[in-house]
């Protein structure tokens, strides 16, 4: 391999003594000038832009996460929120229906109550008509009777009862064996 380079190197001078391999040396430096200055101004201008345009969009991923977390842990807060409003609105509602059960029933039972009391004080109130109207029969009936057996009596005896002493004695020994008679015969069907 030695020989090769020697044998290059040789072929070189003898061509002019350049070796086009090798780049001239004001090329090189020139060229090497001209990479730090474009190394330069890429670290000087363009990579504070690039980290810059990085550490935006970082910012704005980690960002965008943080606010989707907190959006994600407010809207479970108003879920949870929710839920316990759901769940107190269907306690208020149930005891609200239940009061309105009770309520009801109270209230049936006060009405059958005075259902019941205005039954009893209508049958107390016909009742009481009934024996009103009762005391006023028997006491048309007993004028009546007493007339027609003071009549009969008269007819039967042959004289005149126009006494009304008389009439009065009558009647009442006529309605006192109508009632014993009644007497006796309760007694005997009892």
């Amino acid at each position: 391999m030695t020989n090769l380079l020697a044998t290059a190197a040789t072929v070189a001078e003898g061509e002019g003594g350049h070796n086009p391999l090798l780049p001239h040396t004001s090329e090189l430096v020139i060229g090497t000038i001209s990479f730090f200055i474009v190394l330069i101004l890429v670290g000087w201008k363009l990579v504070p832009q690039i980290q810059k345009t990085l550490a935006e969009r970082t910012d704005a991923i980690e960002g965008g996460l943080k606010r989707a977390e907190i959006a994600q842990a407010e809207a479970q807060a108003k879920l949870d929120e929710y839920k316990a409003q759901l769940a107190e609105a269907r306690h208020e509602a149930s005891r609200l229906r239940e009061k309105a059960k009770e309520d009801g029933a109270q209230i049936i039972a006060e009405m059958r109550e005075q259902a019941q009391a205005e039954a009893r004080r209508i049958t107390e109130a016909a009742q009481v008509q009934i024996e009103a109207e009762r005391q006023a029969a028997l006491s048309s009936l007993r004028a009546e009777i007493g007339t027609l057996s003071v009549e009969l009596a008269g007819r039967v005896v042959g004289e005149s009862l126009d006494d009304a002493a008389r009439q009065s004695r009558v009647v009442d020994r006529f309605l006192e064996e109508l009632e014993g008679r009644a007497r006796t015969q309760e007694q005997i069907t009892s």
